[in-house]
């Protein structure tokens, strides 16, 4: 029922910005030096920061612990290497996940010389504590996303998505023109979306790039009037 639902927007405009030169990014929740506690975290989402890093870029090697991670690339190119032995390169559409556990040392960089990559790096807070350290990645084909969810990312691995140890389902999706999109929330009480790119309405909220919506109380979601957009949506 749409008559219990709360949406509680997160505007671009208040998050937490940093710019270090190969590096601009914005923290929709607390990190690094910003601090914010009204926005710590929502569920099990800990961290959403949509990064730009400039060709030749990146972040050396550092340590993760109980962390599920994932790196959902919006423009360019994005590389990963990590203590496991696991190397891979992801452009757009492509996801690096990654279940940090017991701990792994990882870094991401940019492997064009001159070419941005843009990306979402999320952190999600796992159910269990000191499990064995894993990666994969996967491709959300564009087909797969226009104008409806793509489920990538799931406790169970469920309708080919990638298992992860958080409580939580994680979809994308694009919307441009007479593109429509309705989603029950089923059982789940908290969801979050994040937009991407582009501008869209959700239950005819105006969203634009970089703003963000915490969900209560479950309901049907109805995502449409899509100006290029691309989203990610959270069920928790």
């Amino acid at each position: 029922m749409m008559t219990r639902m709360n949406m509680t927007v997160r505007h671009a405009a208040d998050r937490g910005m940093a710019d270090h030169g190969w590096l601009k990014s914005a923290h929709t929740f607390s990190f690094a030096n910003y601090h914010d506690p009204e926005h710590m975290q929502y569920g099990p989402l800990r961290v959403i920061n949509d990064d730009e890093v400039a060709g030749g870029g990146g972040f050396p090697p550092h340590q993760h612990q109980d962390a599920e991670i994932f790196s959902y690339v919006l423009e360019g190119s994005l590389e990963h290497k990590d203590s496991l032995g696991n190397g891979s390169t992801v452009s757009a559409g492509g996801v690096q996940y990654m279940s940090a556990g017991s701990g792994v040392v990882h870094s991401e960089f940019n492997p064009s010389a001159d070419e941005r990559v843009r990306f979402l790096q999320v952190w999600l807070l796992p159910s269990e504590r000191g499990a064995t350290p894993r990666y994969e990645t996967m491709v959300v084909n564009a087909e797969d996303k226009a104008g409806k969810l793509k489920l990538f990312l799931s406790p169970d691995g469920r309708d080919g998505s990638m298992a992860t140890r958080a409580q939580a389902l994680v979809h994308a999706a694009t919307l441009n023109g007479e593109q429509r999109i309705e989603h029950d929330l089923g059982v789940h009480e908290k969801a979050w979306l994040q937009v991407a790119a582009g501008t869209l309405r959700v239950n005819d909220v105006l969203l634009v790039k970089g703003d963000g919506v915490a969900i209560d109380g479950g309901g049907t979601l109805v995502l449409e009037g899509g100006e290029q957009a691309e989203v990610l949506l959270f069920e928790m």
